[in-house]
């Protein structure tokens, strides 16, 4: 039986990753940092090898790396949330970089592994690079987009001493599990409790930005395949290769509120949303994953964010 190490497996991307490899007939093991950070595995976990520590802990990565002996390994871990960043970029910084550094130096030469980089590295992007390519310059503008940069230079070092590494730069990722603090989920959460009455008003922040989405269910297809099929010590951008603004995102769950439940949302900007730094646009172009691996997303914009407003749906 394969052995499978992911770490961040609590998480939404994490989680439906252990989904997956379950569905292959994998022993899965996850890294936990509380016991009670279970509520999106929470459907199997008794199907799951669960171990409490911190990537922060090399002696504790490396305790569990070699008694698990596992023939794939997905770093996922980190501190993802962009806006937190600002106010707590050392944590970021130390987290996401020394993390990163513990389960790649405690991995083998024989552990195939695929690493969370992440499409916030671009950050400043000009209308003349768009769609983004794996050789636009890097120019991030958040603590985050520089931890993932530096996440994504260390993949490439210890690919180069010889470990089976690839590096793979997600646009944004969204569906079933995501976490309230970001962007669709908060405006799915929020539109789920107004059709209850548990609020009036549905805050935001800036509408204009573009994003590339993607489903979660087709990411974690993604990793699995990169571990196949990926160059060792490449980087692949992974996304849908369409754009939509925040407002689409928005209007599309209002619409959805209203002829569903016959729900009237109302809205209001929140400045406490906005971004520091904004990056306008991430529109991104994932020919060179495609043609390796034969990937291609199989679940809509729109399929996607119904699935998520009917998760919180059920939640609320």
């Amino acid at each position: 039986m394969m052995k499978v190490f992911i770490t961040g497996g609590a998480g939404m991307v994490g989680s439906h990753l252990a989904d997956l490899c379950l569905e292959e007939g994998m022993e899965v093991h996850l890294i936990l940092r509380h016991t009670t950070n279970k509520r999106n595995i929470e459907h199997c976990v008794e199907d799951l090898n669960l171990h409490l520590g911190d990537i922060k802990d090399y002696g504790c990565v490396k305790a569990i790396v070699d008694e698990v002996e596992p023939d794939l390994v997905f770093h996922l871990a980190a501190m993802s949330f962009v806006p937190q960043s600002f106010v707590a970029s050392s944590e970021t910084l130390y987290n996401n970089i020394v993390g990163t550094d513990n389960v790649l130096k405690a991995i083998d030469d024989v552990t195939r592994c695929a690493i969370a980089c992440s499409s916030e590295e671009y950050g400043m992007v000009y209308p003349t690079e768009v769609p983004i390519q794996e050789t636009n310059p890097l120019r991030p503008r958040s603590p985050y987009g520089i931890s993932k940069v530096a996440t994504d230079y260390l993949g490439a070092y210890y690919a180069g001493l010889g470990k089976k590494i690839v590096r793979l730069r997600c646009f944004n990722t969204e569906g079933p599990r995501r976490h309230e603090l970001f962007v669709t989920s908060t405006f799915a959460k929020q539109i789920a409790e107004i059709e209850k009455g548990k609020r009036r008003l549905l805050l935001h922040g800036n509408l204009d930005v573009v994003r590339d989405f993607t489903d979660v269910r087709d990411i974690v297809r993604a990793y699995r395949l990169a571990v196949d099929k990926c160059e060792y010590g490449d980087v692949y951008n992974v996304c849908s290769g369409e754009g939509h603004s925040i407002e689409e995102v928005l209007d599309f769950l209002i619409s959805e509120a209203y002829k569903s439940k016959g729900t009237t949302v109302m809205i209001k900007t929140d400045s406490a949303r906005m971004r520091e730094s904004e990056v306008p646009l991430l529109l991104g172009d994932c020919t060179k994953f495609k043609e390796a691996t034969g990937w291609k997303p199989e679940i809509s914009f729109e399929q996607m964010l119904l699935d998520e407003l009917e998760w919180w749906r059920e939640r609320v």
